[in-house]
């Protein structure tokens, strides 16, 4: 039963991190976690996480938008060191409850339309990418910050997640070699999970990204909006 459920939570994290730029992580780490505790758990969903982003920005290469992410993307990446490097000066409780306010903030303000209203200049992407970089660095949990960050650049969902993708691959690449260093015992042990987790989250980056097709502009930060606030309900009730 926890392999079928690995499985399936895999094809619909995959399915929704091509909607929305993020998901994996979060929805793929509580389950695993539950059988191979938190630290074991949160290096093996790096390896669906680090495919399923990979496949996900071949499929998207061309939507990048490359000024944004110059600017967010490489202080996203700076802030996230910095912020996992002071992640032990801080509880996580009131890390997670920060978090999970911040994100509800952005859903609520993207829905009511006052999101509409921010504008990021060259000066507010370094800044934004910073700030949302080391959050999720703090928190490990970066793809949600990341993308509720985003909402607030004026581009369409193919650009969005393509550069949320982008963003994420980068943060993949190094925190990658970490885990297979550190863990490694621990991560063969359990090759079999992490390889349903892989293959599910393989077929829901190719099912997410018709989907992704599919859906009308308009409705695009509605649904991400939406996803937004789960996340951050859940950050703040666990």
């Amino acid at each position: 039963m926890f392999e079928a459920a690995v499985l399936a939570a895999g094809c619909i994290a995959g399915a929704i991190a091509s909607v929305a730029g993020f998901g994996i992580g979060s929805i793929l780490t509580p389950l695993l976690a539950l059988k191979l505790g938190m630290k074991v758990a949160v290096a093996a969903v790096s390896v669906p996480h680090l495919i399923g982003t990979a496949v996900r920005f071949w499929m998207l290469r061309g939507r990048i938008d490359r000024r944004t992410f110059l600017s967010f993307g490489l202080a996203s990446a700076a802030g996230g060191l910095a912020g996992a490097l002071a992640q032990g000066g801080a509880s996580n409780r009131t890390l997670s409850m920060i978090l999970g306010g911040l994100l509800i903030f952005a859903g609520l303000s993207t829905v009511t339309g006052l999101m509409s209203h921010v504008r990021f200049g060259r000066g507010g992407a370094w800044i934004a990418g910073a700030l949302s970089g080391a959050f999720g660095g703090l928190v490990g949990n970066q793809g949600g910050i990341r993308s509720a960050a985003l909402l607030a650049f004026k581009t369409d969902k193919h650009t969005f997640v393509a550069t949320a993708t982008a963003v994420g691959l980068i943060v993949d690449g190094a925190r990658m070699p970490v885990y297979l260093a550190t863990q490694w015992p621990a991560l063969s042990a359990v090759w079999p999970v992490i390889a349903l987790a892989t293959l599910g989250v393989l077929a829901g980056t190719l099912l997410g990204g018709r989907i992704l097709a599919r859906i009308p502009d308009r409705a695009f930060r509605i649904i991400v909006a939406v996803l937004l606030i789960a996340l951050g309900l859940w950050l703040v009730a666990r």
